[in-house]
């Protein structure tokens, strides 16, 4: 009698406790996207070689096993938080509304923007360096990453002719070129900022130093496209 009487609300218990664990599973695209933001810190801070998917389920309270579940294998999750990043600061750059402002002040929000971008995500340039090492050997395996820069290539073509038609940017401008200047500049600023603050003693972390080479770097791109 007593077993009978007992083992009832034992499985109810178990019900519950497996009640509670349902959500993550129940919930792929949130459960994908906590995965990938962990990961991007993990892959950001040691590279593919030390990142660990232990300390990344461990961080994730969750198992290997479910990783492995949505994204194959350590280099599919890696390959994947690298097109979330690209994908990330291409939106960000969508929602700029460029093509609403005169030519001029349409390069200077964008530079300004990348500027910005790249110095509160220091985690995109790491990744971006760490696939660099690899010479891009997991970034051409996506079938994405060349759709998602076509609109940033766009966008910055435009602002070019627009600016060209006006009179105001000289001829001879190429987009991707100036892109890669304006993404070096950025990038720049960001990866070797300890190094030089180091050999120039400047405390290049301070909010005026950050204005003072955001303003510089913006000006240098928009005197060097105009007419």
């Amino acid at each position: 009698m007593n077993r009978t009487v007992h083992s009832a609300p034992l499985r109810k218990t178990a019900k519950a406790k497996s009640k509670k664990a349902a959500p993550r599973t129940n919930d792929p695209e949130r459960t994908m996207a906590d995965i990938l933001e962990v990961a991007t810190r993990e892959f950001a801070e040691k590279g593919l070689a030390g990142a660990r998917i232990d300390a990344i389920a461990e961080a994730m309270r969750t198992s290997k096993r479910m990783i492995y579940y949505y994204f194959g294998s350590k280099e599919g999750l890696y390959l994947k938080v690298l097109e979330e990043s690209y994908r990330r600061i291409r939106q960000i750059e969508s929602e700029a509304h460029l093509d609403d402002l005169a030519p001029e002040d349409a390069l200077r929000r964008l530079v300004g923007h990348t500027v910005d971008y790249q110095w509160a995500h220091p985690e995109f340039v790491r990744l971006v360096q760490s696939e660099n090492i690899h010479r891009a050997e997991y970034l051409a395996q996506s079938k994405m990453i060349r759709k998602l820069n076509v609109p940033a290539i766009d966008s910055l073509t435009r602002i070019i002719e627009r600016g060209q038609k006006s009179g105001v940017f000289r001829a001879g401008l190429d987009a991707i070129d100036l892109h890669m200047s304006i993404s070096a500049l950025a990038v720049f600023n960001v990866a070797n900022r300890h190094t030089f603050a180091l050999i120039f003693e400047r405390d290049l972390d301070s909010p005026r130093a950050m204005v003072a080479r955001r303003d510089s770097i913006i000006e240098m791109v928009v005197r060097f496209a105009r007419r």
